[in-house]
Order: C-alpha cells, then structure tokens, then sequence
C-alpha cells in the first residue's frame, strides 16, 4: 500500500537518498526545501515527489494541503566547523525541531523519526545502544540531545509514535566535500598522499542507501519512545577502511598514517549496537563498505 513520506533536509545525502529508496517502492514523498537551497538538483523529477518550499524557518506557519503518514525529520543548521559551536543557531536548531513536530502532526502524520548524532554520547568505551549514557561534549551534540528529550515528550503530548536515530558515519554520493571519505577519494584521485592521524580508532561505516532503508524502517516498525543508534554495527580500525578505500581509488597510492595529531577528545570507539533496531524493524544492511566506495567511483565517473 504507498505511503505518503514528508521529509525535511530532504536534499542532504541521507535525505536525498530516503527520497530516492521511497520513490524506488512506489511510495508518495512531499519534500520540504529551503527556497533558496543550491541543492535542490540533487532531488529527481518523479509524479510521486512534491517539492514544498519550506525551510525550517516556515515550519510554524506552513498549512498543508494533504495528509501524510510519517515524518522524517534531518533538516539541520550549522552541522560543521565552528557552527557546531555556535549555541544560538544550535538552539535555533532545537526550536525548529519542535515546529517540525507541530508540522507533522498539522499532516496527520502518525509517526514522527528525528535524525540524532553520535555526538549526543560523548566519549564511550564499548558499542553505543539506546541505554548507553549520553554525555554531548559539543554544541551541536548537547542540541541534538535537547531536540531528542523535548521532540518525544512533545510527540506524546500530541499523540504522534516517536522515534530518535542516533546516526554514526554515513558515506555515499552527495557526500559532503569536507569528509574523511571525500578528501581520501579527492585526494588520491588526483594522484596526492593524505595525511591523516594514526587512526588507530575502532570505527562503524554505513553506506547512504542503507542508512536511508534504516529511517525508513524506523518509521514505519519503530517502536514509540526509542531510541536507535543507526550504523552497520561491525568496527574496525579506522586504518583498513582508509587502507581499503585506496585500493579501490589508487592501489599504488600512498597515505600518511601519523603526519597529523587526533583532535582534542578524539572519540577511539565508534560502533552501533544494532540489536534493538534489527529486532523491531527487521533492517540489515546491505551494502558492504568496498562495494559502497566502488559506487561512489562509479557516480563520479559517470558524471566526468
């Protein structure tokens, strides 16, 4: 039976990819787009996608013309740099999230899923679940963590199934150009050496396509009130994925393992607990690393 999806943030790379998997199953999606937004070409034309102007600042005033099942929430502001830092626009952040709320619960939606961090624990020593103490160290963690407590408590107020992602490393096309995984491809594509840390830290990478079918599955089988750590649930030293993706790029290539010192309270374990998620949505990925990095190679290639 198609469902109607709306979807803010619906242009980043783990939103475009959810419009792109929903489309794929014959389901109905009304993106909200920020008017002016330079990634807007990112989104395919289809009949079953309706692009709705409507930035995070329009939320409150917004009146849909239409219901829609559930809500997925990634829209974000100030996600890099010094931004994460930046308190008011973090709060700014937090408010339009509750709108998002209000706005869906204006849809008629019946399930509301918000996109989490990472961030929102802090430094950990073993596999993050739902019960593992969060600790945010940044601006942007400590906001994601309020939009998580303040989106479900609201969502119970208005009777709306709530779920929070907590969403790890993601790769795959549309990437942003500041990532690990883009300066790795950028760089050895063009024939230069990465300098990196040791990266001796234990680490979970998920593939876009496959983080999407994750959102996916949390709207639609989520359980209400909980909250789902999003990877693929495998680590491993942050060196064999560097070292697997150079393969893939340029196996003759050299990296600089060591040329540059961790950042101050470099997370050393990063890996999702998935257990909760597979039980109450049946989701698996699909996608394993290498194959994911040759998908990237084969985009970019087409698009030369």
């Amino acid at each position: 039976m198609m469902k109607t999806f709306v979807i803010s943030g619906a242009t980043g790379m783990i939103g475009s990819a959810i419009v792109r998997e929903l489309l794929d199953r014959g389901d109905r999606v009304l993106a909200l787009v920020r008017p002016d937004s330079a990634r807007s070409t990112c989104l395919p034309e289809h009949p079953n996608l309706i692009c709705i102007p409507c930035g995070m600042a329009d939320y409150a005033s917004y009146e849909p013309r239409e219901r829609a099942d559930v809500f997925l929430h990634l829209a974000w502001g100030k996600t890099t740099g010094g931004g994460r830092e930046d308190v008011d626009a973090q709060l700014s952040n937090v408010a339009a999230s509750l709108e998002a709320v209000r706005l869906a619960h204006r849809f008629g939606c019946e399930a509301f899923v918000g996109a989490g961090s990472q961030a929102e624990y802090g430094p950990v020593t073993e596999p993050l679940c739902e019960t593992t103490p969060a600790d945010p160290q940044s601006g942007y963690g400590i906001a994601k963590y309020a939009a998580g407590k303040l989106t479900r408590t609201l969502c119970a107020q208005l009777g709306i199934r709530h779920c929070w992602a907590r969403i790890l490393s993601i790769f795959g096309e549309n990437d942003a150009s500041g990532t690990l995984i883009s300066y790795l491809i950028r760089t050895l594509s063009e024939g230069g050496v990465p300098e990196l840390t040791p990266c001796e830290q234990i680490w979970d990478y998920l593939y876009v396509a496959d983080a999407a079918r994750a959102l996916i599955a949390i709207g639609e089988r989520g359980h209400d009130g909980r909250v789902y750590p999003v990877g693929s649930g495998e680590g491993r030293p942050l060196a064999d994925f560097v070292r697997e993706l150079r393969d893939c790029v340029a196996p003759d290539g050299e990296v600089r393992f060591g040329a540059k010192p961790y950042y101050p309270h470099q997370p050393m374990l990063l890996v999702a607990d998935i257990t909760q998620l597979q039980a109450d949505t049946g989701f698996a990925p699909r996608v394993s690393f290498r194959a994911g990095i040759e998908r990237i190679l084969l985009q970019q290639n087409k698009e030369k």
